[in-house]
């Protein structure tokens, strides 16, 4: 979450998100049109390309260096690629490709699978933990659980009933969400072993299609956005250890009941009354619009990042504590000249006189460095982790001048 990719009909552009008010253009290139795919790894300078002119090729790429590192061509059509510090997956409809990300080398292609028109899958960040999830089957929703490092299955997690839409890992690798094609209950499973920690419910009325689901880097919260116009923030939080006592309310006493009443009841009943509700939202002021997320620190404070398929990213802040609707601080062109669009009054939705939002919302003016938990530019280690001396090694092509991850040699 420290840096932005977009693919557009003339090329590519790499935004660095470390600012509120400033949307920093780190990198434009125009030599290969028509760009559906660009993924960089975290903030170095390898970057991977598909482009519709040759949809079954991938380009990787050091854009600082203005050079190639390798291409790889494939038998059909390039769906996702997705990557960490050990591995490059490229998804197909019916194979995934693993490659050692030092040197790309081939390392395994998984073959028996069933169609996945999407591309749909989900690479840990954590390289230590380098698990692949993608679907095992079209009519449910089996979730294949792969171990990229030893290179064999971990597990298959019947995770929903209808066939799956989105997948994610939190960032160290223990957890995975995911949200079948129905898009009204989302779950969340412990890795490797596959038990059911959360179920989080999005909504009843209607059947959406959910495009991002996203952990904050601390996996406190979880993100799920969708063609609707609602953007939907859950805590991950076992309420019935850390809920203080209700107050004397109807609505308390209520409360109350329908937790006895849970121990009474089917299983499939109370787990429907365990759900929880959303612990944030954002209306956004379109819909119908493909749009992806990220639950970020930019200058010391969370917020929500929103990024949608027509070139805008809108920044809001989240209350941590009291959750609620989040406030609309900054919008920005992702396709003019890198410059930023200013809010108009209008944009902006009143926040509530005393709210966090509020106080925080007029803050985000103070220069700051990057303050993202995780992965940044120092190299790229979570914090506390240590990475083995041998992951440094040198190698014909590096990355940049300060030691950035991984010295890839052909």
């Amino acid at each position: 979450c420290s840096s932005l990719a977009i693919g557009t009909t003339t090329g590519y552009r790499l935004f660095s998100l470390s600012s509120v008010e400033q949307l920093d253009q780190v990198h434009e290139s125009n030599e290969i049109p028509d760009v559906y795919i660009v993924e960089r790894l975290f903030s170095s300078s390898l970057v991977v390309v598909v482009s519709h002119a040759k949809p079954q090729q991938m380009n990787v790429y050091h854009f600082k260096k203005g050079t190639e590192i390798c291409n790889y061509s494939y038998s059909s059509n390039i769906l996702s690629i997705r990557l960490n510090r050990q591995r490059l997956v490229v998804c197909l409809e019916e194979s995934i490709y693993i490659h050692n990300i030092k040197d790309m080398k081939l390392l395994k292609t998984i073959l028996e699978m069933p169609p996945n028109t999407t591309g749909l899958c989900a690479l840990s960040i954590n390289h230590a933990n380098s698990y692949l999830a993608y679907p095992g089957s079209v009519t449910s929703g089996e979730i294949v659980l792969y171990d990229g490092n030893t290179l064999k299955t971990a597990c298959t997690i019947p995770a929903h009933d209808g066939p799956l839409a989105a997948l994610a890992f939190n960032s160290t690798g223990s957890k995975l969400a995911s949200a079948s094609e129905k898009g009204t209950v989302i779950r969340v499973f412990s890795i490797p072993g596959g038990q059911k920690l959360y179920e989080f419910r999005r909504g009843m009325k209607r059947y959406v299609n959910i495009s991002s689901l996203v952990f904050s880097m601390d996996s406190q919260f979880l993100c799920a956005s969708s063609n609707t116009e609602t953007v939907h923030i859950f805590k991950l939080e076992h309420l019935t250890d850390s809920r203080p006592e209700e107050p004397p309310t109807w609505s308390g006493y209520m409360g109350k009941m329908f937790q006895a009443a849970t121990n009474y009841l089917p299983a499939q009943v109370s787990g429907m009354m365990n759900q929880d509700r959303a612990f944030a939202t954002v209306r956004l002021n379109i819909s119908g619009q493909r749009n992806i997320c990220a639950l970020s620190t930019i200058q010391k404070l969370p917020r929500l990042l929103v990024t949608t398929s027509d070139g805008h990213l809108y920044i809001y802040n989240l209350d941590p504590q009291d959750g609620g609707e989040c406030v609309l601080i900054k919008k920005h062109s992702l396709l003019g000249s890198g410059k930023m669009e200013e809010n108009k009054e209008n944009d902006l939705r009143p926040p509530l006189p005393q709210s966090y939002a509020a106080t925080v919302a007029r803050q985000s003016t103070v220069p700051s460095t990057s303050t993202m938990p995780g992965y940044s530019e120092d190299g790229g280690a979570l914090r506390g982790e240590v990475i083995p001396e041998h992951e440094f090694a040198t190698g014909p092509v590096c990355l940049d001048d300060e030691n950035e991850f991984p010295p890839v040699s052909i």
